[in-house]
């Protein structure tokens, strides 16, 4: 479990924190008997490197250009393999993928998207999951999935001219 919570819009050790991401993908896929392949693995890279959510075809002109094959279903099986596996959210108002910040761990995210720079920072949503979570249940509605995506400006563009 990574120890250090990172903030995509503050200055931290990036190669810390993808390399902390990608061991603990490694263990949790050996632990769930899960295989990262070469070219699932390469796709998470590819999504640590930078804190912002990527289109599967970004994903795939990437892994297209180091050899991975060109063909979309590359791309999305690979992303549907790490949201699966909980390693990667689907940001839905970008219709992109970014690497999760909490692999391994039961989490409600809220996503935090600058609409200026596709900046995006995962912060913790457990007390807005709660009250959703009890709104349903007034209702007799069972929540499965919740998304929650607030669209905005990160510090930097916040301060840009």
């Amino acid at each position: 479990m990574r120890t250090q919570d990172t903030n995509a819009f503050q200055s931290h050790d990036h190669a810390a924190c993808s390399s902390d991401a990608l061991a603990e993908a490694e263990r949790l896929c050996t632990q769930k008997g899960a295989r990262l392949t070469p070219v699932r693995r390469r796709t998470l890279e590819i999504l640590l490197e930078g804190h912002r959510a990527l289109g599967a075809y970004e994903v795939l002109e990437r892994l297209s250009a180091e050899g991975y094959g060109h063909q979309p279903p590359v791309a999305y099986r690979a992303l549907d393999f790490l949201v699966d596996q909980g390693l990667v959210h689907r940001i839905r108002r970008l219709n992109a993928f970014a690497a999760c910040v909490h692999p391994g761990e039961a989490h409600a995210p809220v996503f935090l998207i600058c609409r200026s720079c596709d900046a995006v920072a995962e912060a913790p949503g457990q007390l807005i999951r709660a009250a959703a979570e009890e709104a349903a249940h007034a209702l007799g509605f069972e929540i499965e999935r919740l998304n929650v995506e607030a669209l905005g400006l990160c510090p930097t563009c916040k301060g840009a001219p």
